[in-house]
């Protein structure tokens, strides 16, 4: 796939673990700059090949890298920071990215909003990204947009694979060991240290050879063509935004400690206050007020100033500066008419689970079949039962079957959900065995 030597591969022999499906085989090369080969332990990588990058940040520095990359060769590495946990935006902080002949290069978008000049001359390329669906959508903001690529955390499930994780799949394919210590790192602080930038430079360094190690494997195992499907579908739905939730505010965590409308009214009221504060300040709002604080406040209903303070979450000195903010909230909420209080959320598709036994137990039954179908086999193919089928689309299905349960509607009513065709192969003829109910007995 690249004419760039790949960095050294532990023997096979040497690779322990139930999570190794077929150790590929062993590619000799000169090191890695920066490791120090270990007795019997993985390499530690400490530093980029070519050293680490300062980042882009001009229109002269940008253009110097897309030249640089234009020039390049094969897939194109990328990965993108976020400042999730500290942001209120899932905007990138910093884009890494590197190619054969190309090196390794790093852009910090703050002033560099629009790297549609950079697409132009990689959009063709296969993109490798580790996890692509946390980064597609930031991505696609800066005008990076793939038309195909590989995703190694999707490639290592398709493959059985138990551990996924970037620095898990580097260190038992590739023999080499990688610090994530500055995976939640707040990436939207400027300047950005130089241990930092090594370790979002090494995210790459290795992605174009783990590539091949996956590929490799899911070739062996006859998965390849699933693979690409999932891809495929990563490519034409990946980049949009998350769908808007209705009623947010319903998932804050502890909620269900809170009874009664007006109870919740005040948690609905104090959400969308520190949400629109948030907001405005771009800063992550479990930093503007937890969600501690808002339930606490939302059981006691505090009316002064005095007693809010005394809660748990509103000790802190940004917190306390707007306590009126918070006060205003929970008197919307006391003000509120009976009939604007929050009613029972509307359940968009099939119950919980756990209430179709007393609601349908025809359903229930079914579900289970279904479910059982799933978990047998994916375990024939070393999957993981959620990337063989989506959960939602098997309660769906089971919630409400086809009028006439054929394999022909079955699969019809499953590409309505979005599976992928040799998903559908795999589970028909049994899931339409399952979703035929047994005759009542007599």
């Amino acid at each position: 796939m690249t004419d760039e030597p790949p960095l050294r591969r532990r023997p096979a022999e040497s690779r322990t673990g139930n999570d190794a499906p077929h150790p590929p085989s062993a590619r000799p090369e000169p090191e890695a700059a920066g490791t120090e080969p270990t007795a019997d332990g993985p390499v530690p990588l400490t530093a980029p090949r070519e050293g680490t990058p300062q980042p882009a940040a001009t229109p002269d520095e940008l253009a110097e890298v897309v030249a640089r990359f234009a020039a390049g060769s094969g897939p194109v590495a990328l990965d993108a920071e976020r400042a999730s946990g500290y942001r209120y935006s899932q905007r990138a902080y910093l884009v890494q990215l590197r190619r054969a002949g190309s090196g390794t290069a790093l852009i910090d978008p703050l002033p560099l909003p629009d790297l549609s000049t950079l697409d132009t001359v990689i959009g063709e390329a296969e993109w490798v990204l580790h996890a692509a669906s946390q980064d597609l959508a930031c991505l696609a903001e800066l005008g990076l947009r793939p038309r195909r690529l590989f995703d190694t955390e999707l490639a290592a499930r398709l493959a059985g694979f138990e551990r996924v994780g970037l620095a898990a799949l580097t260190e038992q394919l590739l023999g080499f060991s990688l610090e994530k210590h500055h995976s939640a790192a707040d990436w939207s602080s400027r300047p950005l240290p130089e241990s930092w930038l090594t370790y979002a430079a090494l995210d790459v360094e290795m992605l174009v050879d783990l590539r091949d190690a996956l590929d490799e494997e899911l070739t062996r195992q006859g998965k390849s063509a699933w693979a690409a499907e999932e891809f495929a579908a990563l490519v034409r739905t990946g980049a949009r935004p998350p769908r808007a939730r209705a009623e947010p505010w319903r998932r804050t965590s502890g909620i269900h400690r809170v009874r009664g409308a007006r109870a919740q009214a005040r948690v609905r009221s104090l959400w969308y206050a520190r949400d629109q504060i948030a907001a405005r300040r771009d800063a992550a709002p479990g930093r503007v007020l937890p969600d501690s604080a808002i339930v606490a406040a939302a059981e006691l209903d505090p009316k002064d100033e005095k007693t809010l303070l005394t809660l748990p979450g509103f000790g802190g000195r940004s917190v306390r500066r707007l306590a009126r903010t918070w006060l205003a909230a929970l008197d919307d909420a006391r003000q509120l008419p009976d009939d604007a209080l929050p009613a029972a959320p509307t359940v968009e598709g099939p119950p919980p689970p756990h209430r179709w036994a007393e609601r349908d137990p025809v359903a229930a039954a079914r579900l289970a079949r279904c479910r059982e179908v799933v978990v047998r086999v994916a375990g024939a193919h070393q999957l993981p039962p959620e990337n063989l089928i989506a959960p939602d689309s098997i309660r769906r299905l089971a919630w409400v079957p086809p009028e006439e349960v054929t394999e022909a509607t079955v699969a019809e009513t499953l590409r309505g959900l979005n599976a992928r065709e040799w998903q559908i192969t795999l589970l028909l003829p049994a899931l339409a065995e399952a979703l035929t109910d047994p005759p009542p007995t007599p």
